[in-house]
């Protein structure tokens, strides 16, 4: 087998989420492998461009859909899908180039029985899903050969001046923060909304502090515009200015494929309450690396915030389990892990 492996990674998303963080995360990880190439089939005006355009052996193949880029000279011993609409496009140019495909699944839903899904998943040499409950909904089809490769944090860089003057805007406060796309059907941001309500009278000591952006923002805003302990940040391009400085993270999570932002609050050093969906257990075990609480209740979360803010011990605890097991979170293992997938998957010649 020859030495060298190409790899085509596939990310058609506009934007720049969780998905989008963890295949920047896999590339600059992958680039320190010497006999690794790798190509980016993306779209022009992706940000994977900027925040990759530094990566050494990495070039990049024009695409702005599924049906995008196929015939362009491009050599690859393996393609990876890093999204749904990639793992349509891997199906295609297998068909043309015949080319193994492996793919990532970051949703926590099933995958829906249609003709176009078992055809494209099927395909695949190899399924991964970043949490055990995904991993379990993908060996239930029966489609191929599932393993589980979990998000890893992304040692954000912390300018403690930055920081420092947004805890100043707070003086006297505890800080219970959130990081998300705002966006109330995956996140949950109402709930988080309702329990700071019910705590503003109670608890004046303690002030809520929302980061992001997302189609929900003008209703969020609308729901607490009465509200004096919510503060809405706005999307910030190094959340890891911030998160050093909460007290709490507060994650009321509806659905989640795992929650990578965790592992960087993790890292912060700040005690987590999150919702017990989709992946979410995989990082935080209640009691051990954070708190587990039921979805979709404001009560049982003021509740939970109430009792980790006024427990110290409680909160070292949690800060010391959690920092034990990030070593399992780090994008060298991730990139470990892929490299035994891809060799395991490429065309033997």
């Amino acid at each position: 087998m020859n030495n060298i492996l190409t790899v085509m990674h596939v990310n058609l998303a506009k934007g720049f989420r969780g998905g989008e963080r963890q295949t920047e995360l896999l590339i600059s990880a992958l680039s320190n492998y010497p006999d690794v190439i790798q190509v980016l089939a993306c779209r022009s005006d992706s940000p994977l461009r900027e925040k990759l355009k530094h990566i050494r052996h990495l070039t990049f193949l024009d695409s702005k859909n599924q049906l995008d880029g196929h015939c362009k000279n491009q050599h690859a011993d393996i393609v990876h899908a890093h999204e749904a609409k990639a793992v349509h496009w891997a199906y295609i140019y297998k068909l043309i180039h015949k080319t193994p495909y492996i793919l990532t699944r970051r949703i926590d839903a099933q995958v829906k029985e249609k003709y176009l899904n078992k055809k494209t998943y099927s395909n695949a040499s190899a399924l991964v899903g970043i949490s055990t409950l995904i991993s379990n909904n993908l060996r239930a089809k029966n489609w191929g050969a599932v393993y589980q490769v979990p998000s890893v944090l992304a040692n954000l860089e912390s300018n403690p001046n930055i920081g420092e003057e947004f805890k100043k805007t707070f003086p006297n406060k505890k800080i219970i923060g959130h990081v998300g796309a705002l966006v109330d059907k995956h996140k949950g941001q109402k709930v988080l909304i309702e329990a700071a309500q019910l705590l503003e009278d109670t608890h004046p000591d303690l002030h809520f502090v929302f980061f992001g952006n997302g189609v929900d923002e003008e209703e969020f805003k609308s729901l607490s515009k009465h509200s004096k302990n919510i503060t809405w940040m706005g999307f910030k391009e190094n959340i890891g200015d911030f998160l050093p400085y909460f007290d709490i993270f507060a994650f009321p999570s509806r659905n989640e494929g795992l929650g990578s932002t965790l592992l960087d609050v993790m890292n912060a050093n700040v005690p987590i309450i999150a919702s017990n969906v989709g992946g979410i257990p995989d990082i935080v075990i209640n009691n051990v690396t954070g708190v587990l609480i039921e979805p979709n209740d404001s009560e049982v979360l003021k509740n939970a915030i109430i009792q980790l803010s006024t427990d110290e011990p409680l909160q070292a605890r949690l800060v010391a389990g959690a920092k034990d097991q990030l070593e399992k979170y780090t994008p060298e293992k991730m990139a470990q892990s892929y490299i035994t997938i891809y060799n395991s998957c490429r065309v033997k010649k």
